[in-house]
């Protein structure tokens, strides 16, 4: 990529950024009800999308080869413990993450 194409896309990437995160203050305004629709997004969406992301990481994990999934379920078992204990999204997260890390370095 040329010097212009890396402004190009770097100015492109802090414009979406920025789109996204105050495009909502100026659809839904302070004095206006916030729309059934958008408050059941709210409620639902942030779980459908960690649903995704479990099911897509556990996509390839083969259950009759290699370590048969151990350090997968291992790890997904530390971050729901850690997450029902501390009820902390970022300790649970990065606690499953270690947690995986070094069973796969030590295994």
């Amino acid at each position: 990529m040329t010097l212009a194409q890396q402004i190009i896309t770097i100015g492109m990437c802090i414009l979406g950024t920025i789109a996204t995160r105050y495009l909502p203050f100026f659809i839904f305004k302070e004095n206006k009800k916030t729309p059934e629709y958008i408050q059941y997004l709210g409620k639902f969406l942030p779980s459908a999308v960690f649903g995704m992301l479990v099911i897509y990481c556990l996509k390839n994990v083969e259950v009759l080869h290699g370590t048969h999934g151990i350090p997968e379920g291992i790890s997904i078992l530390v971050t729901a413990v850690l997450h029902l204990w501390k009820k902390n999204m970022f300790l649970s997260i990065a606690g499953g993450t270690i947690c995986y890390m070094l069973i796969l370095y030590f295994l």
